[in-house]
């Protein structure tokens, strides 16, 4: 599938929002999006109402940090540690269980839909198995498929450490997580063992004299349409680790070699890299993120040349992009955003 040119990126929706939106999940071709937000909320929207009005359908503890379609199953996980399913057929809360013992950083569905994923500060990914959307298959669950433990609970300064980042390849046979320290694990999905690691430690910037902590760390991972590349976003080298200004930054690696093969430091703007997606014919990689402002990037890996850099009027935590990529739909402090591709 060839995908659509970046010079064609053009916004076709805007709206502003009372809350941070911090996770976005859209079923493809669907006008409907669900959305994790500050006010510790999870919504569902309609892109074709007349007037665009998010619907409250549950609310967690504290922030909703990831939400993720399984089939017909909303997934979220927040600072509250905790999981919830939801049913979107039927309008209803499945389960809602204690699934770490500390901040649920990003939650995502597997492609087909089976598996859901989850990385916390407990510097856990739990794997989770998704039966059916009924009560009794959850009844056979219990616990998850996969606890993955290869990332250590205190950075080399001795402070805590966090897992924000994980990610599916596309075949769904592998799975990626990465933290604060900049150290990436690669997974067999169906054996949960480790079989490759990549190391960024450029996105870690620890200050000893000005506040006597840290910053930065390996905010997003994608997979190459074929498993080979893993994209690894993030910032650069800070000064004032009191603000994000490090430079966007992506690099990617081989993987298998966990050898770095493309280097994008960043040029134009600041912040972290929140999130990274691959054309389907891997013609680009785009990412999305910010400080106070934000942006849209789209990289030439093969090349390795940055091909266009949009500026967004809000940090950008998350985005959902269509399987032609063709639309992106991205969510952040105080607004949310419709890009068409093509």
């Amino acid at each position: 599938m060839k995908a659509p040119s970046p010079d064609t990126l053009k916004p076709v929706k805007d709206f502003s929002r009372p809350v941070i939106t911090f996770a976005v999940a859209r079923p493809d071709g669907s006008d409907t999006a669900y959305f994790g937000c500050s006010d510790f909320k999870v919504y569902a929207a309609d892109f074709a109402a007349a007037k665009f009005e998010p619907k409250e359908l549950y609310a967690h503890e504290s922030y909703v940090t990831g939400v993720a379609l399984a089939g017909k199953t909303l997934v979220s996980g927040g600072y509250d540690g905790k999981l919830t399913w939801f049913d979107t057929e039927g309008g209803k809360t499945i389960r809602t269980h204690d699934a770490h013992s500390k901040w649920i950083r990003k939650v995502i569905a597997s492609p087909d839909g089976k598996l859901v994923a989850s990385v916390a500060d407990d510097m856990a990914c739990r794997v989770w198995e998704v039966p059916s959307a009924r009560p009794e298959g959850f009844a056979k669950t219990g616990k998850p498929v996969h606890e993955l433990r290869g990332h250590k609970e205190k950075t080399p300064n001795d402070f805590v450490s966090m897992l924000y980042a994980v990610c599916f390849s596309a075949d769904g046979a592998l799975l990626a997580t990465g933290d604060k320290v900049g150290h990436v694990v690669v997974w067999d999905v169906k054996t949960g063992k480790e079989v490759g690691a990549c190391e960024a430690p450029v996105m870690y910037t620890w200050d000893k004299v000005q506040r006597n902590h840290s910053i930065g760390g390996i905010r997003s991972l994608a997979f190459s349409p074929d498993g080979k590349s893993l994209a690894v976003g993030g910032m650069g080298k800070v000064g004032n680790i009191d603000h994000l200004e490090g430079k966007a930054r992506v690099e990617v690696f081989d993987w298998k070699s966990g050898k770095q093969t493309a280097e994008f430091p960043g040029d134009k703007f600041v912040g972290l890299v929140n999130r990274l997606a691959w054309a389907p014919d891997a013609s680009w990689l785009v990412g999305a993120g910010g400080a106070g402002e934000g942006f849209l990037c789209f990289y030439d890996v093969a090349n390795k040349k940055t091909l266009r850099q949009e500026k967004l009027m809000m940090h950008v935590h998350d985005f959902a992009v269509t399987d032609a990529a063709d639309l992106i739909t991205c969510v952040g402090h105080n607004r949310v955003t419709v890009h068409k591709l093509g």
